[in-house]
């Protein structure tokens, strides 16, 4: 597979090439096919606009409650940069520039559909700054998730009129500054583009899909983690029998069962012949708990990928019909409610992460109180669990789904909308603190791991505490705990599972 660009057009794209684009830092383009449906519909407005005494809602009127109001063909480019600045009220943190990046892909990719009326200028000039790494300035609060993503696209699309701020090789400056280094000229949005660009639902699918790139190396890591916890506390592996799983066949409790199996093959301390009778939740449950957040994963991936291979502005032109459709793609019900199922689903994964770092520091199975030599003079890894609980309490917290939720807007004719943009802010916020437990979790494993000795583990595990051991030493006794759970979390992020 070549790594150089993603083509972007109505075939859809794969959770895989979204991978690729982000850790590749791949180029995207516009087919060629995409751009003769971008030019076709274009032409087919432009005719439509010499009918004076037609009226298209947000093409040659106002917008929500002023829908009735006409404008006429000599103010349509004002109206469109008039929806841009007034619709970019965001507050709040800069949407980091991973998840910007990815709006500027996924708008491309539902606008080279060609059912939305945009020039090809602006198509390829939003081309440009992905590729160059231009990044509008955009701001994670102002989204009601319905009308589309109306603040947050309005932020991305500021620059093409060259208004707002942009990053660019480091530096946040204003977009005029950036347009004369590049002797670039503002674009002159035509009839529909405004709208076109700030309807649609790319602040909450470019979060999504980031957050779901993220929960698949993090599930990954939970795993392997468990596997080295297993030993640690000397677990039995009898609940891991492909046989208990063959009579309850969730398809993610049989893949964890499975997983788990690989990484203990070999292990010395996996399969000594004095077990406990019973070992806690926390580890005999893993498949039944970690499965079904696989199985969530798997549900709502489906949905963003569904999303982000559609068309989500409004109104909906189709020139092969002859006809001009104004409806509701923009509303981000099924990603609320999916970016809400999915908080709760990762949460659980820290939740039980939690449990088993409660465990290992408890005294029982022959380790050490709080892991640790000479307990009394040393507090060992007391606080590191104590932190891990606020955390997960914190994340207890953030799956409030904000699904539930709606405010009237725009004098109530978007009467119902979704909060998907807050459930995919908190999703993000709750899938990092999911990667600090589970940095704290592997930071206990390993130390626990090392009161086995001179049993070994599997090669899989050794290997692995192996190179975290590069990272973080064995603690013999206290030192400042801050500085080896930020190395853990560093460890996760740049080791590949």
């Amino acid at each position: 597979m070549s790594y150089n660009y993603l083509p972007l057009d109505k075939n859809p794209i794969d959770f895989e090439q979204l991978k690729n684009l982000l850790e590749h830092n791949q180029d995207v383009s516009i087919t060629f096919d995409a751009h003769e449906r971008i030019v076709k519909c274009r032409e087919y407005l432009d005719k439509l606009m010499q009918q004076p005494d037609k009226l298209y809602y947000g093409i040659n009127t106002g917008f929500g409650f002023l829908q009735h109001v006409k404008i006429n063909n000599e103010q349509v480019e004002q109206l469109q940069a008039n929806l841009l600045m007034s619709h970019a009220c965001g507050m709040g943190e800069e949407v980091p520039h991973a998840i910007v990046k990815l709006m500027l892909a996924l708008k491309i990719k539902s606008l080279s559909y060609g059912y939305s009326g945009v020039q090809i200028d602006t198509v390829k000039r939003l081309t440009e700054m992905h590729n160059e790494n231009i990044l509008p300035v955009i701001y994670t609060q102002g989204s009601l998730g319905a009308s589309g993503d109306l603040a947050p696209l309005s932020h991305m699309s500021l620059p093409l009129i060259g208004l707002g701020e942009v990053w660019h090789k480091g530096e946040k400056k204003t977009t005029a500054t950036v347009w004369k280094e590049k002797n670039w000229q503002p674009i002159h949005l035509q009839s529909k583009e405004g709208l076109a660009l700030i309807n649609g639902t790319q602040f909450m699918s470019a979060y999504g899909i980031y957050i779901l790139l993220q929960c698949d190396r993090l599930i990954r890591w939970a795993n392997i983690i468990t596997a080295i916890s297993f030993d640690a506390f000397d677990c039995s592996p009898e609940p891991f029998d492909e046989k208990i799983q063959q009579i309850r066949p969730h398809a993610g409790q049989v893949a964890v069962a499975q997983t788990i199996r690989k990484y203990l093959q070999g292990s010395a301390i996996a399969f000594q012949k004095s077990k406990a009778v019973q070992d806690p939740y926390s580890f005999r449950c893993v498949p039944q708990v970690h499965g079904a957040t696989i199985d969530t994963f798997e549900y709502v991936k489906s949905v963003f990928l569904r999303e982000i291979n559609s068309v989500t502005d409004n109104p909906n032109i189709f020139p092969d019909d002859d006809e001009i459709l104004s409806g509701g793609n923009f509303h981000g019900q099924p990603l609320a409610l999916a970016l809400d199922f999915l908080s709760i689903a990762m949460s659980e994964l820290s939740n039980i992460s939690e449990r088993r770092i409660y465990q290992l520091i408890s005294g029982q199975r022959s380790l050490p109180m709080f892991l640790v030599k000479d307990p009394g003079l040393n507090s060992g890894f007391m606080i590191p669990q104590y932190t891990a609980a606020g955390i997960v309490s914190e994340n207890k917290q953030l799956c409030t789904p904000a699904s539930v939720d709606s405010i009237s807007s725009s004098n109530n004719q978007e009467d119902h909308v979704s909060m998907g943009a807050n459930a995919a802010t908190k999703c993000l916020r709750i899938i990092q603190n999911v990667e600090k437990v589970l940095a704290i979790e592997l930071l206990s494993a390993a130390q626990a791991l090392e009161f086995r000795r001179p049993l070994k583990s599997s090669a899989a595990v050794e290997n692995m505490v192996s190179a975290f051991r590069k990272e973080v030493s064995f603690n013999a006794g206290d030192r400042v705990l801050h500085d080896d759970m930020m190395k853990a979390v560093s460890f996760l992020k740049l080791t590949r599972v």
